[in-house]
């Protein structure tokens, strides 16, 4: 499929589908799902990585199980708004899953959710070693609601 604005992100895409959200990183995957109707994310589950195919075939799998039709992947820029190393890398990944996957995919800015995240966590009494294992999940969650909020407000006449 193609790399789509956010807001275009649902554009002919079939009712009851779900959105999954990613947070890339290094070492592993934060995901998350979205409700079919594509109003709340809800944390999902933490893709430790291996190798490329490994991960592919792991979402691929979730994508069928769960009904998915379309991705939002967290753009990791830098804190002035412009691209790094790791956003090429994410760029890399999306263009790979795309190969992989042919759905549509919409990148969204995920300064500070790893950050949003934990404060959450923390506001909710978690303790700190229970943190480590559900914040790249958390932190996808809190990707995919900004971008659904987006969606939700484009919808109403309000820009993103």
């Amino acid at each position: 499929m193609s790399i789509r604005k956010p807001t275009d992100l649902l554009t002919g895409m079939a009712p009851g589908l779900r959105v999954l959200g990613l947070d890339l990183g290094t070492r592993t995957i934060g995901l998350a799902l979205s409700d079919v109707g594509r109003i709340i994310a809800t944390p999902y589950e933490t893709v430790k990585r291996t190798k490329l195919r490994a991960d592919l075939a792991r979402l691929q799998e979730i994508t069928a199980r769960e009904g998915v039709g379309a991705f939002v992947l967290g753009l990791p820029l830098n804190m002035d708004g412009s691209e790094g190393k790791r956003c090429q890398a994410t760029r890399q990944f999306a263009d790979d899953l795309l190969k992989a996957i042919d759905l549509p995919l919409a990148f969204w800015d995920e300064r500070l959710s790893t950050h949003a995240a934990e404060d959450l966590l923390i506001k909710g009494g978690m303790r700190r070693n229970r943190r480590k294992d559900v914040i790249d999940k958390m932190a996808a969650s809190v990707i995919l609601q900004g971008c659904l909020d987006a969606i939700a407000g484009a919808g109403r006449g309000s820009s993103c």
